[in-house]
């Protein structure tokens, strides 16, 4: 079925029948349904609720530069490049908890945001929801990281940004939205008038 713009939100053809919690610890939980399908076949589903929001920053600095952040991701027993990201609590300003996670991971700290992007990382398991903003005029100091974060500082052009989102180095989902996000707006030319001339250059490249 295709839909147009004007069309109501089709209703869920999904039918939860009971729900059960199967893990808990302050940062997720995970609950069990028992579901019919849309097929009205009896069924089972896993959902994996985030109790913060992901929150990432693209910090661009004056000479068009921007900062990256390494560090050895648990769950892929690997090294990862990405924007500076954290989680912001249910509740909580998403600015506010970009404005900590930049200053506490790079040491910037930015003059002047601008939201560029809201999505949902992995709505077929989770329900975790992300912003992202674009920060600008920036103000270099020193870090500090959370005690448990071992953390890799990299400044490269924003143009290479993109294209380590591009061809693999850069696999974080929310890092690669945002950097190809703002890439499309420089290009549309959507962030002009917010941005100054020179930076909008260097995105747009």
């Amino acid at each position: 079925m295709i839909a147009s713009d004007t069309d109501p939100p089709p209703r869920s053809p999904w039918t939860t029948l009971s729900g059960r919690a199967v893990y808990d610890n302050p940062w997720i939980a995970v609950t069990e349904h028992q579901v019919l399908t849309p097929a009205g076949t009896p069924g089972i589903y896993g959902v994996v609720h985030f109790r913060n929001v992901s929150v990432c920053v693209l910090p661009l600095m004056a000479d068009g530069t921007v900062t990256l952040v390494g560090q050895h991701r648990y769950p892929l027993n690997a090294f990862s490049w990405e924007l500076p990201e954290g989680g912001c609590p249910v509740g909580t300003a998403p600015l506010e908890t970009g404005r900590r996670e930049l200053q506490e991971e790079t040491g910037l700290v930015a003059a002047h945001w601008h939201e560029v992007l809201r999505l949902h990382l992995s709505n077929c398991v989770s329900d975790e929801a992300a912003v992202s903003f674009l920060a600008w005029d920036l103000t270099e100091g020193p870090s500090h990281p959370e005690d448990t974060e071992q953390l890799t500082l990299r400044r490269v052009a924003f143009a290479e940004a993109v294209r380590m989102a591009q061809d693999g180095r850069i696999t974080d989902a929310h890092s690669v939205a945002t950097l190809l996000r703002v890439r499309l707006m420089a290009l549309e030319g959507s962030l002009d008038g917010t941005l100054p001339t020179d930076l909008t250059r260097a995105l747009a490249y």
